[in-house]
């Protein structure tokens, strides 16, 4: 693969604050060179005048469900949806079946995302044998075999002595403990958020006590302990309030959001609609607009969609029997320039960091820089391009998307993963 040449692109770059017309110069997979203009001979030119580039957005939390249930999504599949949606890495959660919490598994999703050659495909294996909650996986081989962090999503990790090893572990390994907070306890058998929309419904109320609780605790145990925490899809204004006062006693904790619970309020679910039934649900708008300002403070280090596809036979069910989950990739992008950026709520250069440097940072991956050197991992938008979210024309298997028929305008275009075009809508 020859030098590839970019012109004219609106370049913005988190880590440098940059946001500036740049032409690009990448040569065996890296930006060799970043300038207001440049030549190359013998390059490959790319004209992107009137488009942004951004660093390749990472989506840290994905489900892409092989092994063992690829009629929801494959590999391959959800590797063309991430880079439809601008994303040129995703880290895929260990709910697969058989789970990842051996090397065995690990290996045969780095060997398979290796065939594709499409987005980079980051691991990450269970913490608990099976997601059992009873006993620690294999971390050490895991590890070995390209794991980035460990985390039982999907389920909670409920025993504490098992969450202090599993801390104790992955500090060892220098990697995070990603959690899905959730007291069992408390939850029960709560299937949207616990307020007057579930007493309107008659449905049984997962009270918000439920996630914060968790979270609490494993803060403390942190704190007393050591190890990185990185909070999955934070719900709660007071989930956030607690992540800024461990913060200012010095725990290391990062933490995330989704797309729907930043857009959605539990009012969205009034009308049963089983792609609406998230783990955790939707919440409040109080809690939706503590989530927001959380971005703006920079309590939230990144945002991440939690992209979990499903048959449209299971959804097709009574609400409560329906499985919990919704697709993102593909939806993520334009939903949030057209809520947050065009509302005035966050910046455009503040979504890209949420999107790119942060969820590189909070992994510990690379990634997240348009700098000399850095990998050319690349998204570019079209500010201006208009279009509705059709699930009809998704690359991802499943069509559970929570945001159907919705109109926006700013969409990605391209995404280069190590200077290869591995996506392009211009």
């Amino acid at each position: 693969m020859g030098p590839l040449l970019l012109k004219r692109a609106r370049v913005l770059d988190p880590a440098s604050q940059l946001d500036g017309v740049r032409d690009i110069l990448i040569e065996q997979g890296r930006i060799q060179r970043l300038a207001p203009e440049l030549d190359a001979t013998g390059a490959r030119v790319v004209d992107l005048e009137g488009l942004v580039l951004t660093p390749g957005l990472i989506d840290m939390h994905v489900h892409l469900r092989e092994p063992g249930q690829e009629a929801k999504e494959t590999i391959a599949s959800g590797c063309a949806a991430a880079a439809a949606g601008g994303f040129t890495a995703v880290a895929a959660m260990a709910n697969t079946d058989p789970v990842n919490d051996c090397r065995a598994v690990t290996e045969l999703i780095v060997n398979e995302a290796q065939r594709q050659r499409s987005v980079r495909v980051y691991p990450v294996g269970a913490v608990s044998e099976g997601l059992r909650g009873e006993r620690l996986a294999a971390i050490d081989e895991m590890v070995a075999a390209g794991v980035v962090a460990i985390s039982d999503d999907g389920r909670p990790v409920m025993n504490g002595s098992l969450m202090r090893r599993a801390l104790e572990q992955a500090s060892r390994h220098g990697i995070p403990v990603l959690v899905h907070e959730q007291d069992e306890t408390i939850v029960g058998e709560g299937v949207v958020h616990e307020g007057e929309v579930s007493a309107r419904l008659h449905i049984p109320g997962w009270p918000a006590a439920g996630e914060d609780a968790m979270i609490g605790r494993d803060l403390m145990l942190v704190e007393d302990i050591g190890g990185r925490l990185h909070i999955q899809h934070l719900t709660t204004a007071r989930g956030a309030a607690l992540v800024r006062w461990a913060r200012a006693r010095g725990v290391r904790v990062t933490c995330e959001a989704t797309p729907h619970h930043l857009t959605l309020t539990d009012e969205a679910v009034a009308g049963l609609n089983t792609d609406l039934k998230m783990n955790p649900p939707l919440r409040p708008e109080r809690d939706r607009r503590g989530l927001v300002e959380a971005l703006i403070d920079r309590t939230i280090d990144a945002i991440a969609t939690d992209h979990a596809p499903h048959h449209p036979n299971e959804k097709a069910v009574e609400f409560c029997c329906a499985p919990f989950g919704t697709i993102g990739l593909e939806t993520a992008v334009p939903v949030l320039i057209e809520r947050l950026v065009r509302s005035g709520s966050v910046s455009l250069l503040r979504l890209v960091e949420l999107l790119s440097l942060g969820p590189a940072r909070a992994l510990g991956v690379a990634g997240g820089r348009v700098a000399i050197g850095a990998p050319a991992d690349l998204t570019v938008l079209d500010l201006e391009r208009e279009g509705t979210i059709d699930a009809e024309r998704f690359r991802s298997l499943s069509r559970n998307t929570a945001f159907p028929g919705w109109r926006a305008v700013g969409w990605p275009v391209m995404s280069l993963v190590g200077g290869r075009v591995v996506y392009d809508a211009r």
